[in-house]
């Protein structure tokens, strides 16, 4: 039986053969298990840095690439400690059997490590689209999402100049200055894309405003619907829906009216000047009366401001919290009409002006 086992075939024993094929087995048998032991301990030092660390979807994105990264270099280790029979190296244009066959192990080592990192730049941009409490957050998540197919390109690309370096033995240091200078031209001909992208990156991280904020840029007024990574999109009041490039969005003076702390509403009263001083001062006490019982308004200024030759000049100055447009619309037109029916049952009229 020992002879059995030294019996040698193609340069090697049976016995290193039944070794090898033995060991490539048992780790193809336990490559899930081995796999699910290596991810959790990965859960365990990541739990530390994120409390949000969601260990159940890691493990599922993880498991497979490992297992088949693990199982692959296994036996590329396994299979290099043989020694390759001498019959079979037949050469193929201008490489042999044995070249080829190491090339095509590496070539599958590396894909599977880049498969493996491809899932954990899932799983990172799925953490980061969460909070602590679980839920998406929405304001991120375009950039989150880019940001993730942009490494995840990368990652694709340098895979596979990393298998033409060593499984093929390939020079990249040429292709890599070929492909910056392919790079710096297309950059120059989309020099204004590039530029709204860059705009797009000022827009995600200073966060002048986010989706749903009611902004004025140049002569446009609306809530934003959209922001992309060229443009944002929003809709105006009456309902259009206007594409705003990205850098004109951060280079224009921008007025977020979502973020006001408070509004502000004004009204000029331009009464006669023959109006009975104390009728005039009624319409003004009239008139604070009626806002203090306006729960909406913080502040307020009500005074007789200036006396012209024919005009005796009022100001009405209110103060809100941020209330929707609709209320404080609201608001304004229930104050005029209090204040032209208070100056009708007072009998004061209006200065016409010269």
């Amino acid at each position: 039986m020992g002879d059995f086992f030294h019996y040698v075939i193609g340069n090697n024993t049976i016995g290193a053969y039944l070794w090898a094929i033995g060991i490539i087995f048992f780790v193809f048998l336990l490559k899930r298990p081995v796999s699910r032991g290596l991810a959790a301990l990965a859960c365990r030092a990541f739990g530390r840095i994120w409390k949000n660390f969601d260990s159940k979807t890691f493990v599922d994105l993880v498991v497979h690439p490992l297992g088949v990264f693990l199982v692959i270099t296994v036996s590329i280790v396994t299979l290099y400690r043989l020694h390759f029979p001498q019959e079979l190296n037949l050469e193929l244009y201008k490489y042999n059997l044995r070249q080829v066959m190491l090339a095509l192990g590496i070539m599958l080592q590396i894909g599977a490590l880049t498969w493996l990192i491809l899932r954990s730049i899932d799983f990172i941009a799925v953490l980061l689209q969460q909070h602590g409490n679980g839920k998406p957050a929405q304001s991120e998540y375009q950039l989150i999402v880019f940001f993730r197919d942009f490494l995840k390109v990368v990652v694709g690309i340098l895979g596979g100049l990393l298998i033409l370096r060593f499984a093929f033995g390939y020079n990249i240091s040429t292709l890599l200055t070929g492909l910056s200078i392919v790079g710096a031209a297309i950059a120059l001909a989309l020099r204004e894309s590039l530029e709204n992208l860059i705009a797009s990156f000022v827009i995600f991280f200073d966060k002048p405003f986010t989706i749903g904020d009611f902004v004025k840029v140049q002569s446009i007024a609306g809530n934003v619907e959209k922001i992309g990574l060229r443009s944002t999109r929003i809709r105006t009041a009456d309902k259009s829906y206007v594409t705003v490039p990205n850098k004109q969005m951060v280079d224009s003076i921008l007025d977020n009216v979502s973020l006001r702390t408070q509004l502000r509403g004004y009204l000029e009263l331009n009464i006669h000047v023959h109006t009975p001083p104390a009728r005039t001062e009624q319409l003004l006490q009239d008139v604070r009366g009626f806002l203090k019982e306006q729960k909406t308004v913080q502040a307020f200024t009500v005074a007789l401001s200036d006396i012209r030759p024919n005009t005796i000049i009022s100001t009405i100055e209110y103060f809100t919290g941020a209330i929707d447009n609709a209320q404080f619309v609201a608001l304004k037109q229930e104050l005029n009409f209090f204040v032209l029916r208070r100056m009708e049952t007072l009998q004061i009229q209006i200065a016409v002006q010269p």
